[in-house]
């Protein structure tokens, strides 16, 4: 082995100096929390459901008697609050942040709930948003949490960036929609999360199908379903198709996020948490 100069971007050995490194990004939450398993929901772009997504499996889970809470780490586009009628601002003490609770117990953070004017923009720089995110884990009294959703910006920018880095996540769940562009994008989200190790524990396509009241019929109203296709591309073992539901969509327009639930993601949602 060679002399080591201390620069482990020039260096292939893996040695004690190195996984020192590479650990030494994962920042600890809150010293009053204790937060059991982390679930990133990402999506390779944006619009295709991927907050609606993160509320509803969080209802599922809490409906489920566990203690869940959800990151909003959409700093730029938060809707999270919305979905669960949420509009009175966090508030601290010395300790740290509390976060907010929705009607039936989910603890929520977002950038909304602590702006003066939840409709002003935020015009931030990346930088300055991942490091918003990332006091979201730090600076939280999240308590004790079985599940937290991250309710990732689309892409592969600064903020998934900071959140791989920063935070301990168990695992992700990439939303797609059927349109066959997409399968680019999630190529990008998919091969993101192997670079930084992290479990992609499914994939949901959302806006799959639309059943017909009437008839039983389903109907391809964006096109073909290519979730299996990318699945086995990726090695993905669960999936999830879900219609498109106008009663869900009421329910998040009008702040009743609890009382989502759609039965094909509750099976998901046991299937993906029994591999954690």
């Amino acid at each position: 082995m060679s002399e080591c100069t201390h620069d482990c971007s020039s260096c292939g050995e893996s040695c004690s100096s190195r996984q020192s490194e590479q650990t030494s990004f994962i920042e600890q939450p809150h010293k009053m929390s204790k937060i059991n398993k982390v679930i990133a929901v990402v999506s390779g772009k944006g619009g295709v459901g991927k907050s609606m997504v993160t509320s509803m499996l969080a209802a599922i889970s809490n409906k489920k008697g566990n203690h869940t809470a959800i990151l909003d780490a959409d700093v730029t586009g938060p809707s999270i609050p919305q979905v669960f009628g949420l509009h009175s601002r966090a508030y601290g003490d010395e300790n740290g942040i509390l976060p907010v609770m929705t009607k039936k117990g989910i603890s929520v953070m977002s950038l909304n709930l602590l702006l003066e004017d939840e409709k002003a923009p935020v015009i931030w720089r990346g930088p300055v948003i991942a490091g918003v995110v990332k006091q979201f884990w730090t600076d939280v009294i999240w308590g004790d949490v079985d599940y937290m959703f991250i309710d990732m910006p689309p892409g592969t920018g600064d903020v998934p960036l900071t959140v791989f880095q920063s935070i301990p996540v168990d695992g992700i769940i990439v939303v797609t929609s059927p349109q066959e562009l997409v399968s680019m994008v999630v190529e990008k989200a998919v091969n993101m999360a192997k670079t930084m190790n992290i479990p992609i524990l499914g994939i949901i396509e959302n806006m799959s199908y639309f059943k017909c009241d009437q008839c039983g019929k389903e109907h391809n109203i964006f096109g073909e379903s290519h979730i299996n296709s990318e699945a086995e591309k990726f090695g993905i073992k669960s999936v999830c198709r879900l219609p498109i539901n106008p009663v869900i969509a009421s329910m998040a327009d009008n702040g009743q996020g609890d009382e989502m639930e759609e039965p094909v993601l509750d099976e998901f949602f046991l299937k993906i948490t029994a591999t954690l």
